[in-house]
């Protein structure tokens, strides 16, 4: 079946497409600071940054049979550019590594919703389009922490993949009932980032699985 794509996925001025490079600007920040932790240099600054900014997007797209989209578009490889040489000029902040977080966030609740909505294009069905949604929102993150030596999303308990999930899934059923696409994003993206801030802010984490880890 012909893909039909939505327009507003590469425009960034409709909320779709500003959700679109927003996630990929902090993510690829995230992906700068996480080299900043390492004191490496500007040129592993930008590796960092653009791996993590377009990793999620660049799986979602071969998965879904979409060109992939930073190859379309070279603006997506400059705002990551951007980003990396941003965090760069920033300098031993004592605050930016609290900023990763806060970046993050903003981060899986907007690449939450883009990855469903561009799932959603490609006339994915809706519980793909979700699972789409938190693949996007996480697997630069993913790919971030392994170059970094520092322990996976997937492996912590506070809440990071959940929020990712969330979004989606707040998107792709305000669709399912009928809401467009940008009202949908703006209740989903919030409900995302709503999410995890509350995990930074007070410590909320998913329940882990009863009992004592066996031995032996």
């Amino acid at each position: 079946m012909t893909p039909i794509v939505d327009p507003n996925l590469a425009n960034p001025e409709t909320v779709l497409g500003a959700l679109d490079f927003a996630g990929v600007a902090v993510f690829a920040a995230t992906g700068a600071l996480a080299a900043a932790q390492q004191r490496h240099d500007l040129v592993t600054f930008a590796f960092f940054g653009a791996i993590t900014g377009v990793g999620g997007g660049t799986l979602r797209d071969l998965l879904i049979g979409a060109p992939v989209f930073w190859v379309q578009d070279w603006r997506y490889i400059a705002v990551c550019l951007v980003a990396s040489v941003a965090v760069w000029m920033v300098g031993a902040r004592p605050w930016r590594f609290r900023a990763l977080l806060w970046l993050d966030a903003i981060g899986l609740a907007a690449y939450g919703v883009m990855g469903a909505a561009k799932a959603e294009a490609f006339h994915a069905a809706p519980l793909i389009c979700v699972v789409m949604g938190a693949l996007t929102a996480c697997f630069g993150g993913v790919v971030r922490d392994l170059l970094a030596g520092q322990p996976s999303i997937l492996l912590r308990r506070e809440i990071t993949v959940s929020a990712a999930l969330l979004a989606a899934t707040v998107f792709v059923v305000a669709r399912v009932l009928g809401l467009d696409a940008w009202p949908a994003a703006l209740i989903a993206a919030p409900c995302g980032f709503a999410l995890r801030a509350g995990a930074l802010m007070w410590g909320w984490s998913l329940p882990a699985f009863p009992g004592t880890p066996s031995r032996g």
